[in-house]
This record gives structure tokens, C-alpha cells and sequence, in this order.
């Protein structure tokens, strides 16, 4: 395992980060930002991808592919901020960041997590998730308990206030609500005193493994022409 763990200025790096926001504070403080957050980031993405390869998950990601860079597009953003105040990383089926379907890690200077699903999907591609959830019901339902018995449950992204075109005859309460969100993700805190571990491998590896079924319903959603 090349994962030792992110180091101990990855999240005061990024407290320092919201507060300066400047290109010179940035390029005075990049090697804590290359040696303790970005490289160890590419380590966990490789680490991981190896682990559920040998799990056999599909779920792909390397450090050239996986990792959002931390420069934000302002062009034609309100907030003009320069960087981003958390690293992130995706894997997905084809190693993209655009694929559905995806798990994302997220270190920031306070809220550390991952996640696994469906983020605002393309409307075709949330259009056959929708079908998916209103023609089987009770298998979206089950699918929900089953992940609450891991503690999952999906996050609240926004949702539509009345039912969306061709769904104004779901008359179940949880269905409608469920038709009408507009992402399906569940999430999970990353133990703090794990971050600094490579134990954080395993972590989520585990967190995978309890999300796979969201995943997996989705994809044989997705790939549902009906």
C-alpha cells in the first residue's frame, strides 16, 4: 500500500485556505497542499481501486482521473473565490468523472466524507431512474431499508415540489417522494483520527461494499430502455 495517510496539515491547509483565498498564500503554502492532501489523495484513489478490483467491484479511479483540481472556474460565478476549500476525488465504472454511478471522497478543514450514487443525473439518465423507483416500489423500498441497516441514508439534495411530467399518477406518498428528488446519494462521515491512517483504505472499501446495491440498482436502471 502506498497510503500512509493524509498529513497533519491537510486540514488546517484548508481552514488557512478559506480565510486567504489569495494566488500568494496559495504558492506559499503548495507543498503542504502537493505532500500532505493531493499526493496522499492519489494514493488512497490507487489503494482503493486495487482493493475493490480484488473485491470485484467495477468501480475504477487513478490519481490522473480521479482528482478534481482545486482551482475553481469563476467566469461566470457569483463567488469569484480562487480555490476550492476541500479535495475531492471520484471513481466510477470507466474511471471518469462524468460516468453515473459514482464514489466520491471529500477532505476538507471540517466535513470529511464519502458518498456513492447518483448526483443530478442527465434528465434521460434520471427520467429511467424514476421509472425505475414508480414501476417497483416495493424493491426501491427494500433497497432503502437494506441501506439503513448500514446506517445509510440518501441525502437530501433538493427535490421537485409536485411530481414531475408523466409521474402525476403516483399516488403512494413515499413513491412520490421519491420521484421527485433529483439525486439518490447516501453518505458517510470519515472518522477523523482515520485520515491520518492507511486503515482509511479498508474504510472505504467497507463503506462501498454497504452502498453497492444503491449502485447496482441504479446501473440496471439505467440500462433499462423501457
Amino acid at each position: 500500500m502506498k497510503f500512509q495517510g493524509f498529513g497533519p496539515q491537510a486540514q488546517p491547509f484548508f481552514k488557512g485556505l478559506a480565510f486567504h483565498q489569495t494566488r500568494e498564500w496559495f504558492e506559499a503554502n503548495r507543498a503542504i497542499y502537493e505532500g500532505d492532501i493531493k499526493n496522499p489523495m492519489g494514493d488512497l484513489v490507487e489503494d482503493l481501486a486495487a482493493a475493490l478490483a480484488k473485491s470485484g467491484s467495477p468501480l475504477r479511479g487513478d490519481r490522473k482521473a480521479s482528482l478534481f483540481r482545486l482551482n475553481r472556474d469563476v467566469r461566470f460565478a457569483r463567488d469569484k473565490s480562487l480555490y476550492k476549500i476541500h479535495q475531492g476525488a471520484v471513481m466510477t465504472r470507466s474511471g471518469a468523472k462524468n460516468d453515473q454511478g459514482l464514489l466520491y471522497i471529500h477532505v476538507a478543514g471540517d466535513e470529511c466524507f464519502a458518498a456513492a450514487g447518483f448526483y443530478h443525473p442527465e434528465p434521460a439518465e434520471l427520467l429511467r431512474l424514476r421509472r425505475a423507483i414508480a414501476r417497483a416500489p416495493k424493491e426501491w423500498t427494500r433497497l432503502l431499508a437494506g441501506l439503513a441497516k448500514k446506517g445509510l441514508d440518501l441525502r437530501d439534495e433538493g427535490a421537485l415540489q409536485r411530481l414531475p411530467r408523466g409521474f402525476e399518477a403516483v399516488a403512494d406518498p413515499a413513491t412520490a417522494a421519491a420521484v421527485k428528488r433529483k439525486s439518490f446519494v447516501c453518505t458517510r462521515p470519515l472518522d477523523q483520527a482515520r485520515l491520518s491512517s492507511p486503515d482509511l483504505v479498508k474504510d472505504l472499501q467497507i463503506f462501498a461494499k454497504d452502498a453497492s446495491p444503491l449502485l447496482e440498482w441504479g446501473w440496471a436502471a439505467l440500462a433499462d430502455e423501457r
